[in-house]
């Protein structure tokens, strides 16, 4: 992905990422990859993101540049892997709250926790540039991919600015973490489509 499309505020890039891949390599040949289906941004101007009220050293990867991975550990157990946007020395990000991975269980990566274990992604990532080169990296997905319904609702697991809209997700995935008030979980069918997995 162009470095230009992380160049944007964080509830632009959030819904932009629904549809990418996220892919890890672990090895020479081995790699693990699925779509992003659960997003949610966080900017400075807003007291649910971690940079709100100052810069520390635990927060200092979401002020850096756009195109960085964001990673941090919550409740002391699980860590998150954010991707960073919009500014240099403006703190803003994307939470990955679930993918969808071809041919696993449907739930194994449906939450920021999960997420980052099946990854394998953890402190050392922190701050890691987004690249093949690195071995961790987003991918755009092929014109002919059809995304369908993505549903915009407030976020999760905040105590502060519930009221904002800037949680998105893939309507027609089973992986979400948390479906919106109303909206049943699709059927399943039998399919390996990362889309109804």
């Amino acid at each position: 992905m162009q470095k230009k499309f992380f160049f944007r505020p964080a509830e632009l890039v959030a819904p932009d990422l629904i549809g990418c891949f996220l892919i890890r390599s672990e090895g020479k040949e081995k790699l693990i990859g699925g779509i992003i289906v659960e997003t949610e941004a966080y900017s400075q101007v807003e007291p649910a993101c971690h940079g709100f009220r100052k810069r520390t050293k635990k927060n200092e990867t979401l002020f850096g540049p756009p195109g960085h991975f964001y990673v941090y550990l919550t409740y002391g157990s699980y860590y998150c892997v954010n991707v960073v946007t919009d500014k240099t020395n403006w703190a803003s990000g994307v939470l990955l709250r679930a993918i969808a991975i071809p041919g696993e269980n449907e739930r194994i990566a449906s939450g920021p926790g999960l997420l980052s274990r099946k990854f394998g992604i953890n402190k050392r990532h922190d701050n890691l540039p987004i690249s093949r080169e690195n071995g961790l990296w987003l991918a755009k997905p092929s014109a002919s991919e059809s995304m369908k319904k993505i549903v915009r609702t407030t976020r999760i697991g905040i105590k502060e600015a519930k009221y904002l809209s800037w949680r998105w997700y893939l309507q027609s995935s089973r992986s979400v973490s948390k479906r919106a008030k109303g909206d049943r979980t699709p059927f399943k069918k039998n399919s390996l489509s990362p889309l109804t997995n």
